[in-house]
């Protein structure tokens, strides 16, 4: 049976959901830097975090963003295929959303409306946004603002077929390491999102939707289960530490999402993302 969604109820929405994700830290993270605080054995490494706690204490009762940089929106869409959409185009609704989370809400508007040129659009449209048809009559709406200290430590290689599970954790930690020597863009302790297989373009999507997943949770995929526990035991081994300054907490959590690739070839990315990770999640 058809269920008609009216596309003002997406605007609204997303409106909301901007304001809320750059104003208070998901259940997860919060969740996972207060088990940082406890368990980080750098007498500095745990003050920063102590000091991270502050903020975003401090962000949540004085209603002020949790990070200057309240990012560019990227926004997923898992509509049912049962539902029909009434009202302005889809694409229109979310960027209205957008428009009007970041301006009523008073964010930093960080997007420029062309790559070269340069000029601000004043109001942080357009948002990437990004569509799934799934079984159902309902809308799923995951918004996920990303800031670009962390976003420009990212990185993508097609490996070869040939190449071993040693040799793609050697490059997603070595891209840690370029974190590190970059300074403390990524603002650690981080979250690395992890993309093997598919094609070039689906490699990327995989490993930024999973930043998206609850850092309490891996992967129903033994094997990369085990390939996510192993990967954030040698990043954290790598001494980086909250604010890049030293300790045993440089990642809270490596999610890995794994797709069917060609026979040629074997594409991995990593896409990491700041303490904050923010992300909220709504169906309608």
């Amino acid at each position: 049976m058809i269920r008609t969604i009216q596309t003002d109820e997406i605007t609204k929405n997303i409106k909301e959901m901007c304001i809320q994700a750059n104003h208070y830290l998901s259940a997860d993270m919060d969740a996972a830097m207060k088990h940082a605080a406890d368990t980080e054995q750098s007498e500095l490494g745990k003050k920063i975090l102590h000091q991270l706690q502050d903020n975003l204490k401090i962000a949540d009762e004085e209603m002020i963003p949790i990070c200057q940089d309240t990012g560019m929106a990227v926004i997923f869409l898992e509509v049912g295929q049962d539902v029909h959409f009434e009202g302005a185009a889809i694409e229109d609704a979310v960027n209205e959303g957008v428009r009007q989370g970041y301006t009523e809400g008073f964010l930093r508007k960080s997007v420029v409306g062309d790559p070269l040129i340069r000029e601000n659009t004043k109001d942080n449209t357009p948002a990437v946004i990004h569509y799934s048809i799934v079984p159902g009559d309902q809308v799923k709406i995951t918004m996920a603002p990303k800031g670009f200290g962390s976003e420009n430590m990212s990185a993508m290689r097609m490996f070869t077929p040939s190449a071993t599970k040693e040799d793609i954790i050697n490059y997603i930690v070595e891209q840690i390491n370029t974190a590190k020597d970059a300074g403390p863009n990524a603002c650690p302790p981080m979250v690395v999102g992890v993309g093997i297989g598919g094609t070039f373009e689906k490699c990327a999507l995989l490993a930024k939707q999973a930043l998206t997943r609850p850092v309490d949770e891996h992967s129903d995929i033994p094997y990369v289960k085990d390939l996510e526990e192993e990967m954030l035991s040698k990043i954290n081994q790598l001494g980086i530490g909250p604010g890049g300054l030293g300790g045993t907490t440089t990642a809270l959590a490596v999610n890995i999402n794994t797709y069917p690739t060609h026979i040629a070839g074997l594409p991995v990315a990593v896409n990491i993302c700041c303490h904050v990770n923010r992300h909220v999640v709504r169906t309608l």
